[in-house]
């Protein structure tokens, strides 16, 4: 059964490309290409489609706009296809966090010479998010991330330890994460304690973005929350997010933990990549190291958990109920490196709890 994609954009150009890359597809089928949303709806009474490619600057009506109405009346997986410009990536985070499942860049109308790979990742990206769960969906545009409801049994009793660490070693926080993520994140990150562990985070997302990404937490949330740079040090109370298009490792020196931003190649098709980053931890923090997979397509994370459980680390995974795609946890559970499922409203009891 073929994947039914609606491309939504003011550009007959852009239209005409996207149009070209979801051909090479045998199983995806263009339904329309419109020019505004306006037009959109009027073609989605005909037959609403299964993934919808959105701009956001657009005449007549802006894509953010779009995508609400769009959530409220029938959620439906939704890929931001933007420009990178500043206030380009801050609106396709905007519209992220009101149920969009996914960012790409914008391809360049003259990069033929790219069209193949931007064609493969625009492909993989709609049906990655055909598989999406449309019940998560709802939960995200109703805004049904609120704090967790603790009952008085678990306000009163201690909040989950890990075991001490080794001596002369603090805890660090790894975290890797793709479809769904930004929402999965922001959920956890604005309920961490100003004086928990040391956080580091891969978030499947283009260069350019995270930095923006990064900032919005950090509005949010009572801990440091940036961008991560060479040399950064992993401390109480900060937050990394590994930069879109280069790998985040984690170093230890003098019991300190460091990170150190690499090129390179994908590594389990991503850049950054989850992998990379556990694999990194499980080496410099052993059993010092918590691990923490969340929502996303594929199985970046399964083998770099495995190394980080068997290291000795405390690992986690969402569950299914909470992901908007189980890829990642499933294929993580399915190597053997989870030690535990948790909801992401668990994940966030068990973060309060840690101490550096």
């Amino acid at each position: 059964m073929s994947i039914a994609v609606l491309i939504v954009d003011d550009s007959a150009v852009a239209r005409e490309m996207l149009g070209q890359m979801l051909a090479t597809a045998p199983d995806i089928k263009v339904l329309a290409a419109s020019p505004d949303p306006l037009y959109a709806m009027k073609r989605m009474k005909i037959r609403w489609p299964d993934v919808i490619i959105l701009d956001l600057a657009m005449p007549r009506m802006d894509g953010l706009t779009f995508l609400r109405q769009v959530m409220a009346e029938r959620p439906t997986p939704v890929i931001i296809c933007s420009a990178l410009t500043t206030e380009g990536a801050a609106v396709s985070l905007e519209a992220m966090s009101a149920g969009a499942v996914s960012v790409l860049l914008k391809p360049l109308l003259n990069a033929r010479t790219q069209f193949h790979d931007n064609a493969k990742r625009l492909v993989d990206e709609v049906r990655a998010a055909a598989r999406v769960k449309v019940e998560a969906l709802k939960q995200v545009a109703a805004s049904c991330y609120p704090a967790p409801r603790l009952d008085a049994d678990a306000i009163l009793a201690p909040p989950p330890e890990l075991k001490k660490p080794a001596p002369g070693s603090e805890r660090i926080i790894a975290v890797g994460a793709s479809t769904g993520g930004t929402q999965a994140l922001e959920f956890l990150v604005q309920r961490l304690p100003p004086y928990g562990p040391g956080m580091v985070v891969v978030q499947h997302m283009p260069e350019g973005f995270t930095a923006i990404f990064a900032g919005r937490l950090n509005q949010l949330a009572q801990v440091e929350v940036r961008e991560a740079r060479d040399g950064d040090v992993v401390g109480p109370g900060t937050v990394l997010i590994a930069p879109g298009g280069r790998h985040l490792l984690v170093q230890r020196r003098q019991k300190r933990y460091f990170v150190e931003i690499k090129g390179g190649p994908p590594v389990s098709r991503h850049r950054p990549s989850v992998d990379v980053l556990f694999r990194s931890v499980a080496v410099s923090a052993g059993s010092s190291g918590v691990g923490l997979i969340l929502t996303g397509m594929g199985d970046d994370g399964a083998r770099g958990m495995r190394e980080m459980h068997d290291a000795g680390a405390r690992t986690l995974a969402q569950d299914e109920s909470s992901c908007v795609v189980f890829g990642m946890p499933q294929a993580a559970i399915a190597r053997g490196g989870v030690g535990e499922v948790m909801s992401l409203e668990q994940m966030a009891w068990m973060l309060q709890g840690l101490r550096a």
